[in-house]
């Protein structure tokens, strides 16, 4: 339950401030967290431009739940939700705070759905694994808002306007995700050829960035009502829904941009998208 002390809390640890920026980040292979390549430049080259957070809601792929949670635990643990790679990757650890004050207002403010505060996820790899280039001091709480997969792309979209008024207490919004995931069609021997996708995969991310550039939401929304290339590009939806909170929470006078905005190993792309 929330309780005065709560919001005193909110209100004393997080200030007014002006808006902070919203981002979708295209985290890739977890990889990303440890090698140096085009993708990591352009997080750090993206964390230059944002102005120091009071906090971080991240809403990751990798968080897919039955209802919706969100973490309320002091020290969240870093998750090495993956397998098969080099044991330095599972030797990373990102010891930023959490922050229990953060999640019950983000329990409040998304009433009345139902919201859980978590006391045993901490942040999964498509949390840390990019924020680690953006702070990488771990010197900004972080919390995680899980994805409730029973509900439709309109739901997510609408729930993430709820959230627009953190964006005014320091509180940094970030999707992660990959527009284009199809895992099974992964093209490992051209991982590293640069921009390389199948000519599906070049058809969606070209008719999904048209939607984003014109800020034409509404089909980004319906996505399972989209042509066969969307379908290939989506196979499943915990990986796309991210982008719709960070698309649910943007104002008209903002503006939208792309970074990152490559395609991967035939069936990935590592677009990412900055509002403010």
């Amino acid at each position: 339950m929330t309780t005065l002390n709560d919001l005193h809390s909110i209100s004393s640890t997080f200030s007014n401030t002006d808006k902070m920026p919203v981002l979708f980040l295209g985290h890739g292979s977890p990889m990303n967290a440890i090698e140096e390549n085009q993708f990591v430049s352009g997080f750090r080259n993206l964390a230059k431009t944002l102005p120091q957070p009071n906090a971080i809601l991240c809403i990751s792929a990798h968080w897919f739940t039955n209802g919706t949670k969100v973490t309320s635990m002091q020290m969240p643990r870093t998750i090495h939700d993956f397998g098969g790679f080099p044991q330095a990757l599972f030797d990373v650890q990102y010891p930023a705070k959490g922050s229990p004050e953060l999640a019950a207002e983000t329990k409040k403010i998304l009433e009345p759905v139902q919201v859980d505060l978590d006391e045993h996820w901490g942040l999964d790899h498509g949390a840390w694994s990019v924020i680690k280039h953006l702070y990488p001091e771990a010197n900004v709480p972080v919390i995680q808002l899980s994805i409730d997969y029973t509900k439709s792309g309109q739901y997510h979209f609408e729930l993430a306007q709820k959230l627009q008024s953190l964006r005014h207490k320091g509180v940094l919004i970030i999707g992660s995700g990959n527009i284009v995931h199809n895992l099974r069609l992964v093209d490992f021997r051209n991982f590293d050829k640069d921009n390389y996708g199948f000519d599906w995969a070049i058809e969606a991310r070209e008719t999904i960035n048209n939607f984003l550039l014109n800020e034409n939401f509404q089909p980004l929304i319906d996505f399972e009502k989209m042509n066969k290339a969307i379908q290939l590009a989506i196979p499943t939806p915990d990986h796309y829904l991210p982008l719709l909170y960070t698309l649910g929470l943007k104002e008209k006078s903002e503006d939208l941009t792309l970074f990152n905005d490559k395609l991967l190993a035939g069936s990935l792309s590592m677009t990412s998208v900055k509002i403010m």
